[in-house]
């Protein structure tokens, strides 16, 4: 297995209201899920996006050693290229897949319409 690194996007938001989302912090509470995040640092959707997924399941208590961050690079035709990109199927980023007991149970994908601890919430609340 690929070794994690660190995503400096995934620092979160101080800004991030845990108050306003009660049931986002309890879904990613729930279970002793582990939380994969396909990112870079330099991609704006990103910088966007991950800082708030931070604070989220930092909200929930959600250990450290339950994330792990695989940087992504962009190769010159446009795919990705990074730490298990291949073996997870990952083409856009920010990609977070959920696990429990090494299972797949979820995954966000960039192009959702809702920021990724909502998606993912309703994804395991379901």
């Amino acid at each position: 297995m690929a070794e994690a690194e660190t995503l400096e996007t995934m620092q979160p938001n101080p800004a991030w209201d845990a108050a306003s989302y009660p049931d986002v912090v309890d879904a990613l509470a729930a279970e002793e899920y582990t939380f994969k995040v396909w990112g870079g640092d330099w991609c704006g959707d990103c910088r966007g996006q991950l800082p708030d997924f931070a604070a989220a399941l930092d909200a929930a208590g959600v250990p450290a050693e339950r994330i792990d961050h695989y940087p992504v690079e962009k190769a010159d035709d446009g795919s990705k290229v990074g730490p298990l990109v291949e073996e997870y199927d990952i083409e856009l980023i920010p990609t977070v897949v959920v696990e429990l007991d090494g299972e797949e149970v979820a995954r966000f994908v960039e192009e959702e319409d809702v920021p990724i601890a909502v998606y993912l919430a309703d994804q395991l609340s379901n």
